[in-house]
């Protein structure tokens, strides 16, 4: 272990829609990431940032962990942790728009695509969604097919379905 190593303070609880874990830089919330159970979530903490070395550490990152829990339970709620995004120009651009969009709604690939301030295409905001590591506080979910269907989500297809629900999208 190099002392130049990052580290990232990680707590693991659980969510109506699986396994959370929550990691913490220096400069606050680096991933909310969903799985089916902890070891699975930790193994996906390590491939997000394979850089880092993860320290489990409740008292650092528990509180984070909380706010993450009700937010997943309740994704229509606020986050008010500091994020720690990390990413091209472009992805942070998407990253920015979609937490723009309020909860209970929803937006295209394509229409998303046309409100960044960054030339691209409705493929490209997928990509940028896919490279989100920081689930519902980073609100992936809200974006929908130009038709209107759900497709691909990091965390999976039905978890982007359940927290649509729960938003109350029409």
């Amino acid at each position: 272990m190099s002392k130049d190593k990052e580290q990232l303070h990680y707590a693991i609880g659980d969510t109506q829609l699986g396994t959370v874990i929550v990691a913490l830089s220096d400069h606050g919330v680096a991933a909310i990431l969903i799985a089916d159970d902890a070891a699975r979530a930790l193994r996906d903490l390590q491939a997000a940032f394979p850089e880092a070395e993860p320290i489990e550490n409740m008292a650092k990152a528990g509180d984070a962990l909380t706010s993450a829990i009700a937010l997943v339970d309740r994704p229509q709620g606020a986050f008010t942790h500091a994020l720690d995004l990390r990413g091209s120009a472009q992805e942070l651009a998407v990253w920015q728009a979609l937490r723009d969009i309020p909860a209970g709604e929803t937006r295209s690939y394509g229409q998303l695509a046309k409100t960044l301030p960054l030339p691209m295409t409705a493929r490209e905001v997928g990509a940028a969604c896919g490279a989100n590591r920081i689930a519902v506080a980073v609100p992936c979910h809200r974006v929908v097919k130009a038709d209107g269907g759900i497709s691909g989500y990091r965390w999976g297809v039905p978890r982007k379905r359940r927290l649509i629900n729960m938003e109350g999208v029409a």
